[in-house]
């Protein structure tokens, strides 16, 4: 008998099925994505994501390949470090401005006790906001019309309010004349600006005479008309605008995300 030859058939698997399958798995993935970028807020990820997405199953340059991937690890430790570093310094700018506030309180509630036990509130007046804590003097309590020579029972005033001055060392000083718009030409006073000047300029003087108030901390300035808080068209504004103005100036003005809110007070 013969022997048949048995040739021995590999079996071969089909495998087709894989190419239909992995293009399912790639539309799947493609898919997740899209809609967690589509849940986010930021719609220049997303315009990201989707353009690489088109430029890849198109052949291009994906988003995800390593040359587009965007080196963010290495910045974001220093983005974090510089945050916390000025959320540190804003804090300590709060917390600063916050003491001001309370010195500049104290400081105020001194004038005012001043103002009150001499029955001044017709010619003195404080105000404290988040610039500066200013004390307003009526022109009449401290000159003689068309004068700028300080009275000499005004010199107390003067000396008072140095006396205050001199326990809050930290603060600029700045004295400011103004006048109404009445022109004035006089041999001494040609315009209401040399007015004013010699007025803020003979106070501080006075203010100068406590060798507690530092020179490099005080300074005078000339407003003449310019700078008037009420009308000039009544003899009552016109009054109101002449004045000398001391200012105690913060060392702190602008607070980030702060809601310190100090209101005027006269």
């Amino acid at each position: 008998m013969k022997r048949r030859k048995q040739h021995d058939h590999e079996e071969h698997i089909d495998e087709t099925w894989l190419i239909p399958y992995a293009d399912l798995l790639t539309l799947l993935l493609a898919l997740f994505i899209v809609l967690f970028a589509s849940s986010q807020v930021d719609q220049k990820k997303f315009d990201e994501i989707a353009s690489s997405l088109s430029s890849a199953f198109n052949g291009g340059e994906s988003f995800f390949e390593p040359s587009a991937i965007i080196p963010l690890d290495d910045e974001m430790p220093n983005q974090r470090e510089n945050k916390r570093h000025d959320q540190a310094s804003d804090t300590e700018q709060l917390e600063k401005f916050q003491q001001e506030t309370i010195d500049l309180e104290n400081l105020k509630q001194e004038l005012d006790q001043y103002i009150a036990s001499n029955e001044l509130s017709t010619e003195l007046e404080t105000g404290l906001d988040n610039e500066q804590l200013k004390i307003i003097i009526r022109d009449n309590a401290l000159y003689t019309s068309g004068s700028a020579e300080v009275k000499p029972e005004a010199q107390n005033l003067a000396v008072a309010i140095s006396d205050m001055l001199s326990d809050y060392p930290e603060y600029e000083i700045v004295v400011a004349g103004h006048t109404d718009d009445v022109p004035i030409n006089t041999a001494e006073f040609p315009s209401n600006w040399e007015l004013s000047a010699k007025r803020a300029l003979n106070f501080m003087k006075i203010l100068l005479q406590n060798e507690e108030l530092g020179p490099d901390r005080i300074s005078s300035v000339a407003y003449g008309e310019q700078r008037p808080i009420a009308t000039n068209r009544t003899t009552e504004g016109r009054a109101a605008n002449r004045r000398v103005e001391v200012s105690i100036i913060r060392t702190i003005q602008e607070v980030p995300d702060s809601t310190v809110d100090v209101e005027n007070q006269g």
